[in-house]
């Protein structure tokens, strides 16, 4: 794969039109992307437009995920992320 410049464009598709944007992308990050897209057997259009679907959806099992769980934390009492470690410490100790 050849390396893109920091500027190139990219089609994104929409429907049965496509629009071409431009993004401007720290050089770093591009590598990092292009190597991903290539490792997903994706084109870099691909990538972003997945990235962007998923930036703009959320995770919804993700969210129902966090949401029981804190529920569940502050039901046992859990304010911060020392409680957390406490509390698993203290099941290992019992375990053994």
């Amino acid at each position: 794969m050849r390396p893109l410049s920091v500027s190139q464009c990219f089609t994104v598709s929409s429907m049965r039109t496509a629009k071409t944007v431009s993004i401007t992308l720290p050089p770093d990050l591009l590598i990092k992307a292009q190597a991903f897209a290539q490792r997903e057997h994706r084109t870099m259009s691909e990538l972003f437009r997945e990235a962007l679907r998923r930036y703009m959806g959320g995770d919804a099992e993700w969210d129902a995920l966090l949401k029981r769980t804190r529920a569940k934390g502050e039901a046992l009492g859990i304010t911060s992320e020392a409680d957390v470690e406490r509390m698993s410490d203290e099941y290992r100790r019992d375990k053994r």
